[in-house]
């Protein structure tokens, strides 16, 4: 998830949909999308991102990373 739309490469405009966070909270999904990153020189497509406006720090899945073959190190 994140809060900033100029990440996106591409972004589904009638999506919308209501999560709730681990301490109860409840947001609005305004868009879902796809995001680029590139790590190491290698361009990774990120899709089913969702766009929230009032995020103020990005919410990432290491699972999902995890999933498409990144190796996380912390």
């Amino acid at each position: 998830m994140s809060g900033n739309k100029d990440w996106f490469s591409e972004l589904d405009v009638t999506y919308r949909h209501k999560l709730k966070l681990g301490n109860d909270a409840r947001i609005v999904v305004m868009e879902k999308g796809s995001v680029q990153i590139i790590l190491h020189g290698i361009t990774h497509i990120f899709s089913h991102v969702f766009y929230v406006p009032e995020l103020k720090s990005n919410l990432l899945s290491i699972g999902q990373l995890q999933e498409k073959g990144l190796m996380i190190t912390i």
